[in-house]
């Protein structure tokens, strides 16, 4: 036996916890009440709240700060749970009463309905919604919930359980390795940015930026199928002043950073600058000054049509998470960060790179750069990249399974690696990712899987459900460039 540290991500990416997002009643407009109603299967996690660690929870609407949820819950159960419902309160008002809290810092009033049963109707108002059992054996339950959540989304929390489990039936051998990849100089309205090359459209540019920066640019022609509301624009320098950038002149110029939120992708559209003749040169800083250059006639534009993905690693006010442990193990959890050094002396940045499988079966490795919604993104220590989002439904967007029950292991909810419906040299590889999960209906008949036909027969045979993820009941899109981390 051990200890095995699990990161629950109540509302986000835990196994049986559906999210709503929310926020207080006192100050919600009438145009942010917005309609809850769902049905759903879930399967209890050992309880956050102190005290209560031997204990079993479903948080079926999570805790936010300020948040009201006003319905009715309809449930089936595996065995007798309570209702739990929570009311936000300061810590000086809790005055004797049952308190539920994860961290003795955020206080809820605890109502825990009674009796516990297997099945029940109930109407409730409150901060946030559960079932409930005292026992530590986990529960299965199928509920519906409709009713009403008020005010703008809210960060859900996290907490790290310390539970004591068997060493994984199955161990993968490096399944974290460290991945050290080149960083490039560019530019936002004058400040610095230090940024990757991961994955281009087109063949012929991903050689050509490959054998300039000495490491793989790997090749995803779904990238020229993403829509132009997507891609952010990257001017990159042919001729002019000498500098750091890709053909050896002036760093490339940004269109968007992280701090830009709603607009920042790491996806880009390639627009090649180059000075007139008979022009006096000289460093463009930002996208407005190339625009005025070329208005004025000193300078050409050429849109290549070549995507490529160019996740920013250090902003004019920002960069992405550095691990505090930079050692990477087997054990190497996904939240605190993906990066484990930033060297700009050398110029390079070192990641975690990630162990899962291919469709086929075969080994991939994968970094993590950027996440939408954010809670998952904050908790990896990833860019938040919100526009993201619209490649729900683009051929640019390729899936990932990730398993949250069955064999323990280094997948990101602590079960079996993830599987991937393409891998380099496919020719739908991308490195955006839609996530699906798969949940065994009976974890004591779990299995390693090694390929997509693996999910298919089990899923044919009933045996598991395969489901989009939807953390905070929002689009689940996340940066995952494939990698060669021995190159």
């Amino acid at each position: 036996m051990k200890l095995l540290i699990i990161i629950v991500i109540i509302g986000v990416l835990a196994a049986g916890i559906v999210a709503v997002s929310s926020a207080s009643d006192q100050f919600a407009a009438a145009g942010s009440i917005k309609k809850i109603h769902f049905t759903q299967t879930v399967t209890s996690l050992p309880s956050p709240g102190l005290g209560q660690e031997d204990h079993q929870l479903s948080l079926v609407l999570p805790p936010s700060e300020g948040t009201i949820y006003d319905g009715s819950m309809t449930f089936t159960s595996s065995m007798p749970v309570q209702v739990m419902i929570l009311h936000e309160i300061q810590e000086d008002d809790s005055g004797g009463q049952a308190v539920w809290t994860v961290d003795d810092i955020t206080y809820y009033a605890l109502t825990l309905l009674e009796p516990s049963d297997m099945t029940g109707t109930v109407e409730f108002t409150g901060a946030a919604l559960g079932l409930y059992s005292p026992a530590s054996d986990k529960f299965v339950a199928t509920l519906s919930v409709d009713g009403w959540t008020r005010g703008e989304p809210t960060p859900v929390m996290t907490q790290e359980i310390l539970v004591e489990t068997e060493d994984p039936p199955t161990r993968l051998s490096r399944a974290n390795v460290p991945a050290t990849i080149p960083l490039h100089t560019g530019m936002y309205d004058g400040g610095e940015i230090l940024y990757i090359i991961t994955d281009g459209s087109d063949e012929k540019y991903a050689d050509t930026l490959s054998e300039m920066q000495g490491w793989r640019v790997e090749l995803a022609p779904p990238l020229q199928n993403i829509s132009a509301g997507i891609l952010q624009d990257l001017y990159v320098f042919t001729n002019g002043v000498d500098g750091d950038g890709i053909y050896g002149f002036q760093g490339e110029v940004f269109s968007n950073t992280p701090s830009q939120e709603s607009e920042y992708g790491a996806l880009n559209s390639v627009i090649e600058v180059a000075w007139k003749n008979g022009q006096r040169e000289s460093v463009l800083e930002s996208v407005e000054d190339i625009l005025d250059a070329h208005e004025g006639g000193r300078i050409t534009l050429d849109d290549t049509g070549v995507v490529i993905n160019a996740p920013q690693i250090v902003w004019p006010d920002g960069q992405m998470t550095v691990r505090e442990d930079p050692e990477i193990t087997d054990d190497t959890p996904y939240g605190g960060g993906q990066i484990t050094e930033i060297d700009t002396e050398s110029m390079t940045v070192t990641f975690v790179a990630h162990r899962g499988w291919g469709p086929d079966g075969r080994t991939v490795y994968y970094i993590v750069t950027g996440a939408t919604p954010p809670a998952p993104a904050g908790t990896m220590g990833v860019v938040y990249s919100p526009i993201s989002a619209g490649l729900i439904t683009s051929s640019g967007a390729v899936d990932l399974f990730q398993f949250n029950n069955g064999v323990r292991g280094p997948g990101s909810l602590g079960f079996q690696a993830g599987i991937s419906a393409a891998a380099l040299g496919y020719e739908n590889y991308s490195p955006m990712w839609r996530i699906y999960l798969v949940e065994w209906h009976d974890e004591e008949s779990a299995k390693i899987m090694e390929t997509t036909a693996d999910i298919d027969a089990f899923r044919d045979a009933d045996m598991v459900t395969v489901s989009i993820a939807r953390p905070t009941n929002s689009i689940y899109i996340v940066n995952c460039p494939f990698i060669d981390p021995f190159q």
